[in-house]
């Protein structure tokens, strides 16, 4: 199998070696060819007309239903074998293919348009020492090519000039990551100052070296060598394919990767597929009819075999057996005669018609007007058809908190400095004040360039700054200097900043404000004005933040040539690195810290660090080395910068305030009645999350306790998980129990699962992103999980977006609950991939939450209406159709076996051959449709008021394997009765003539009619909410039947 693989291939070209590192020469496309790049056309359909039609058959046939009717319509071109004609099951089979093909081919017709679309727009490439113009799928890794205001961009390109001031472009990533504010990308001064000139263009012969072709849109790890010199290359060198140029009249990129090898194309491939908990019982539960069905067709071939010996022999004078049949060989045919006739126990339409009710529920979620944000024209978008259902069951939910339940909407409220509190007002007794609309502001006008939207109100910080304290400009000066924000400015005076976070742009506004205005920066400067004087500082290096740093710093001199290094971070981080005579300013600036978490602000310390002028040129040197090197770059730098970051001096520290959304209170008050257990994954100090807790209503004061999981060591760890527990539950026992299950299609895998523990009252649990680490250790994260999983309200303060999917997979490893996992921003896409269930709040963070997830909505207000309406109906409906789809297929297959002990286990059939075609595809299809798409128990109104109504989803309380043989017993009686009342009606009735009333075709026109009046009439006492359509389906099917029967001669 190997040998064909490979051979395969080598045929299409699959089977170049793995690419390790990337070399390209600019202008030198023989040198460039040579390594066999992709060139830059892109290829997303399947098919050819060649393949359509072999290759999506092949694909169809991977459904495990679709092969056994292949199979069944080859048995009935059997003669010997089939009582029934072959489009009994060809009509209804070809019609499943046919529809899914011809869904599948104008996909792939749209793909293909939508290919030459893009590898035929135009772009000027620079060859032979000119511009020429060429379409997009002729450019080749190494060609030089020149962009315009809004032109998309070609392939992923190096950044070498532009047309704006310090080589700066803009651009828009809508289409890469959803986000619509534009992005600064600029070149390396040595490549910017070849300018627009075609002349040094064309000689530009720089060599790269860099990363093969990946899918992170976040990193890029390279190194151009020029002139004999190196320099470094990260993601702010390189535009993107995908993205949009704006605001720039013109720059020149040279093409890195190209077509497939762009990081556009690498994202595009499959994504995890997701499947409900009711798609699982499905596949075991139609194995299991698989397996009913030859038990059911043996206990024929027995029949028939007993019976042709005791009967048989009666009928061979004038039905002898055709030659080479004998009394085995006929009880063998008719097994799978038996498979043919009674087929219709494995529903055919059964998948197709799950994937309309999804459909159609999916439709209601995108059209709900109670869940569209006007203020940001977002409606809610199901951007998973396949879900709905698992909506209704939901157990779990994990929560993001900035942007998520709050507005991530930053503003800065207050700060400490060299032990002062700034921004509480307090009168001349020393009470403090509540500040209020009409609380006196802070006027600005003395400096020009303030921002007139920021507001301040404690006027004590604005006179320590402009009376020259130096600890107070220190710390704005630093707000200017340390952080990732690109100014733009509209007009004279007009600065308009493009930060990546919230946070940032909260801060340096701030700083602004004060009178420490960020101006402009470049590679190597930084230009602030500084209580109107304008500074430069020379940048020596910027030590990004991450979310296992936690910190950021930046290296600066400034133009008395003193050096400094400042840095703003989580306060551990920060606290960890202080020189040791800050001991005492800490402790200040800890109890403002507590102050500000109280009240929910978010955090930062502030801290700085004076550097000696050769020890920076040595580690510049060897920071210059490390950013250039190709192995092991990332872990070098850490190294180098968690050297030089100590022994730092403490500023203070800042506090912005982010607000709650509407609703949210309302919201997990109503999620909690509904028995969903809430945990909220953040990123945010323990008081800042605590007190967003309590104003949330997730930690309420009527709780019996509320638990702080906060040591530092793992058996510390464990004491209070188990002092938790113990106070819980002082009955459980003293290792967790893990019930073992088999599980899959064949029940071929092992489940675990920790089952709850009973719990008198609501508790609360808050633990620590280093306890939490511990915790998740293999030893204790049982323990954490049951300890945990007993609380009504978790909440993990300092995770890593790699702890919040770690959480969410415990859980849904151990709980076998449906879990659910919200958010806004890219550090929440692991645990929203994570989850059972994906929601992206479409926020302050741009749209790569939403781009990953299932189901997106702008507030998380709107998650109740999700849940406990959408969620809950779409549950109720396809559990209600499961149920009755089995019923009205087992009704009908069990008055064919009923039929099999009157007709000599012949394999007739007890219908008329029509009425077995068109059962399932006419008769019935539609009613069951309209119960499926419109049913409500009760209306939205009465879902909010009684949230109860939801926990029979979390329990699986309308469809289980208890249910389905509730179903299939049903079907047993309903059979028997319609069966043999008309049997026992007319099995010897007479005429007046003598002559028998009923004959064969009599009957079966009787049997046929009572079933379908009977399987309507269930459907009509299974309807709780009636509209039009349902009438119409019902009785619609009815007349059509009724008509059919009247054209019958």
């Amino acid at each position: 199998m190997g040998a064909i693989v490979s051979f395969f291939e080598r045929l299409f070209g699959q089977g170049k070696k793995k690419e390790v590192e990337r070399f390209l020469r600019a202008n030198d496309r023989p040198f460039n060819l040579s390594y066999q790049y992709a060139d830059n056309s892109i290829k997303t359909s399947k098919y050819n007309i060649i393949t359509f039609l072999p290759l999506n058959l092949f694909e169809q046939l991977q459904r495990l239903a679709n092969v056994y009717f292949c199979f069944l319509m080859v048995l009935q071109l059997i003669p010997a074998v089939s009582s029934l004609s072959w489009f009994t099951t060809a009509v209804p089979l070809t019609l499943v293919l046919g529809i899914t093909a011809v869904k599948d081919a104008s996909d792939d017709i749209n793909r293909h348009k939508n290919d030459r679309q893009v590898n035929n727009r135009k772009t000027d490439v620079l060859l032979d020492g000119e511009l020429k113009e060429d379409k997009w799928k002729n450019v080749k890794v190494g060609d030089i090519i020149r962009l315009e205001n809004n032109e998309f961009v070609t392939a992923d390109l190096l950044l070498l000039s532009s047309s704006e001031p310090l080589n700066l472009v803009y651009v828009e990533t809508a289409e890469l990551d959803g986000e619509t504010n534009l992005k600064v990308r600029q070149a390396l001064t040595v490549t910017g100052e070849l300018g627009d000139s075609i002349e040094s263009l064309a000689s530009f012969n720089g060599e790269v070296r860099c990363e093969p072709p990946n899918n992170r849109l976040d990193k890029f790890k390279g190194t151009l060598i020029y002139q004999e010199q190196s320099y470094a290359l990260d993601n702010d060198k390189v535009l993107l394919r995908g993205c949009t140029l704006r605001n720039t009249d013109w720059c020149f990129g040279l093409v890195i990767f190209g077509g497939a090898d762009t990081k556009l194309m690498q994202n595009s491939g499959k994504s995890m597929f997701k499947r409900t908990s009711i798609d699982h019982l499905m596949n075991v539960l139609v194995l299991c009819i698989f397996g009913f069905l030859a038990c059911m067709c043996a206990v024929m071939a027995v029949g028939n075999a007993i019976w042709d010996s005791r009967e048989g022999s009666s009928f061979q004078v004038f039905l002898p057996y055709e030659p080479g049949i004998n009394a085995q060989l006929s009880s063998f045919l008719s097994f799978w005669s038996y498979v043919i006739v009674l087929n219709t126990v494995v529903p055919i339409s059964l998948y197709v018609s799950v994937e309309i009710i999804r459909l159609g529920n999916s439709f209601y979620i995108d059209w709900d007007r109670k869940m569209y944000y006007p203020k940001s024209d977002t409606p809610a978008q199901a951007r998973t058809t396949t879900l709905n259902e698992e909506l209704g069951q939901i157990k779990y939910i994990f929560s993001d908190k900035t942007g998520t339940l709050t507005q991530n909407i930053m503003t800065f409220n207050k700060c400490s400095i060299n032990g002062r509190n700034y921004g509480e007002l307090f009168d001349f007794s020393g009470q403090r004040v509540e500040i209020t609309a009409k609380t006196e502001k802070v006027d600005f006008s003395w400096n020009q360039l303030a921002d007139p939207k920021f507001v301040f109100h404690d006027h004590s910080l604005v006179e320590a700054v402009r009376e020259g304290t130096l600890e107070a400009q220190a710390f704005f000066r630093l707000l200017a200097l340390c952080h990732t924000v690109m100014p733009e400015e509209r007009s004279p005076g007009d600065l308009c900043y493009q930060a990546q976070s919230p946070d940032e742009g909260a801060l340096v506004t701030a700083a602004r404000n004060f009178g420490f205005v960020f101006l402009s920066r470049t590679p190597e400067t930084i230009t602030v004005v500084e209580m109107g004087r304008h500074v430069t500082y020379e940048l020596i290096a910027v030590l990004d933040f991450n979310n296992v740093r936690k910190r950021m710093s930046v290296i600066v001199r400034d133009p008395e040539g003193k050096i400094t290094l400042f840095c703003k971070g989580a306060d551990t981080i920060i606290y960890e690195r202080l020189h040791p005579s800050c001991g005492k300013l800490m402790k200040i600036t800890t109890q403002h810290l507590n102050e500000y978490a109280g009240d929910g602000l978010r955090t930062l310390v502030l801290a700085y660090k004076d550097l000696d002028e050769d020890y920076v040129e040595k580690w510049k040197q060897r920071h210059h080395e490390a950013s250039i090197s190709m192995d092991d770059r990332e872990e070098r730098l850490d190294e180098l910068y968690e050297e030089i970051e100590k022994g730092l001096m403490l500023l203070g520290s800042s506090a912005v305030e982010d607000k709650l959304q509407d609703g949210v209170p309302q919201t997990i008050e109503q999620l909690a009645k509904a028995d969903i257990k809430i945990w909220v994954l953040t990123g945010d100090k323990q008081e800042t999350a605590e007190n967003i807790g309590y104003s949330c209503n997730m930690l309420r004061e009527e709780m019996k306790d509320i638990f702080i999981i906060s040591a530092n060591t793992p058996e510390g760890v464990k004491q209070e998980l188990e002092t938790a527990l113990r106070k819980m539950c002082p009955d459980a026992p003293d290792v967790p129990v893990v019930k073992k299950s088999r599980a899959g299609l064949l029940w071929m895998q092992t489940a675990q699962r920790v089952p709850d523990d009973k719990v008198d009252g609501d508790y609360g649990l808050i633990i620590n992103g280093h306890s939490l680490a511990y915790a998740l250790e293999k030893d204790l994260r049982l323990e954490f999980l049951r300890t945990a999983c007993m609380c009504q309200t978790v909440i993990c303060c300092r995770v890593t977006p790699l702890q919040k999917a770690q959480v969410v997979q415990l859980v849904k490893k151990y709980k076998q609950a449906v879990t659910l996992a919200i958010g806004d921003g890219a550090n929440d896409v692991s645990m929203i991939k994570a989850a059972h269930i994906g929601v992206g709040i479409s926020g302050q963070e741009g749209m790569q939450a939403v781009l990953s997830s299932d189901f997106s909505f702008a507030q998380f207000r709107y998650l109740q209406r999700l849940l406990l309406v959408h969620g809950r109906w779409s549950y109720i409906r396809m559990c209600k159709f499961l149920c009755y789809f089995f019923y009205k297929n087992f009704t009908f297959t069990f008055m064919q076996f009923w039929y099999a002990f009157f007709c000599g286990f012949s394999a007739q059939t007890v219908y008329d051959e029509w009425f077995i075609t068109c059962y399932n595809l006419v008769y019935t299809a539609l009613p069951v449709l309209g119960l499926s798409l419109f049913e409500q128990d009760v209306n939205d109104r009465w879902s909010f008021q009684y949230p109860q109504l939801y926990v029979p989803g979390q329990l699986n309380s309308y469809f289980s394997k208890k249910i389905f043989v509730r179903v299939m017993l049903h079907s047993c009686y309903s059979s028997l009765v319609l069966f043999f009342i008309p049997w026992a009606a007319m099995v010897d009735t007479v005429r007046d003539d003598g002559k028998d009333i009923a004959d064969y075709q009599t009957f079966a026109l009787l049997a046929q009619t009572a079933l379908l009046v009977a399987v309507n009439f269930q459907l009509c006492l299974d309807t709780h909410y009636w509209t039009a359509m349902n009438q119409f389906f019902v009785w619609g099917s009815l007349a059509a039947y009724f008509a059919g029967q009247r054209e019958t001669p």
